[in-house]
């Protein structure tokens, strides 16, 4: 794989090379890409591959796949070590801007609409209240 790791593959698959993986995201063909996030905030940018003060091995893919792909989605942690990660404003630095559609939590499904963080879907074991306080920006419930 991308990170030099070894990979199995089952009958009928189909491998290629970077290069043509990243003509595809490039040439816009990629539909729908779901990357992980260190932060995003409500105007849709994410933080994914830097985190100030720490070694971090590159953004990889993920600035092309931001980029080039039709709809993103972030799944990540709603929190790190109690702090949240879907933010007002990012604060590490940006790996794009404007570009998440969705977020996938623990938590919740959110929704980024107008620039602001909509609610589409939360579990059951939390409250909007609890969801409201491990959240770094405003949330809109449409319930």
């Amino acid at each position: 794989n991308a990170g030099g790791k070894c990979v199995s593959y089952k009958a009928g698959s189909m491998l290629f090379d970077s290069v043509t993986s990243f003509m595809f995201i490039r040439g816009g063909h990629i539909d729908i890409a779901i990357l992980g996030a260190l932060q995003v905030d409500q105007t849709g940018s994410l933080a994914s591959h830097e985190i100030p003060g720490k070694f971090i091995p590159g953004m990889g893919g993920a600035m092309d796949l931001a980029a080039g792909a039709k709809k993103l989605i972030v799944a990540t942690s709603h929190t790190q070590k109690g702090k949240a990660k879907l933010l007002e404003k990012i604060t590490f630095p940006a790996t794009a801007v404007n570009c998440v559609d969705t977020i996938i939590t623990e938590l919740c499904i959110i929704d980024i609409i107008d620039e602001r963080f909509v609610v589409r879907e939360m579990s059951a074991d939390i409250s909007q209240e609890e969801l409201q306080e491990l959240t770094g920006a405003p949330l809109v419930f449409n319930s």
